[in-house]
């Protein structure tokens, strides 16, 4: 199977010229798996790709597990009515392609969920230029 080549931008941010990463909407890991199998074909398995730079593929799996990305979010579209990856390549977009946001690990206080954490990096990224 012949794989399609990578797009001058990136497919979520639409940012030109940034260096690109394949992200397999379904993820590899989850092909074996009975559920996956039985609603996709190999083809559609291997062929349901996304070119995106490091960032937005950094923050795409940082708010879903890969069970959750193979099963509710293996389309460009579903992965963008995700409010937050949405407000993030959003953000992105408009900024420079050689541009890398810092990554925090955020210590998570007892009883906080690491998607408040990522609510709040989000709004320190849309306020921040």
């Amino acid at each position: 199977m012949h794989l399609p080549s990578a797009p001058d931008h990136c497919q979520l941010c639409l940012r030109q010229g940034p260096e690109l990463t394949r992200h397999h909407l379904i993820p590899r890991r989850l092909h074996r798996k009975k559920r996956i199998r039985e609603q996709f074909d190999r083809q559609t398995r291997l062929g349901r790709l996304l070119w995106v730079c490091r960032p937005c593929h950094h923050m795409i799996h940082s708010l879903r597990n890969e069970q959750q990305l193979g099963l509710h979010h293996n389309t460009r579209e579903s992965l963008l009515a995700i409010p937050e990856l949405a407000e993030f390549a959003r953000w992105l977009g408009d900024k420079p392609a050689g541009f890398t946001p810092k990554h925090r690990k955020t210590k998570l206080k007892q009883g906080q969920s690491e998607r408040l954490c990522m609510a709040h990096a989000l709004r320190r990224f849309s306020t921040s230029g």
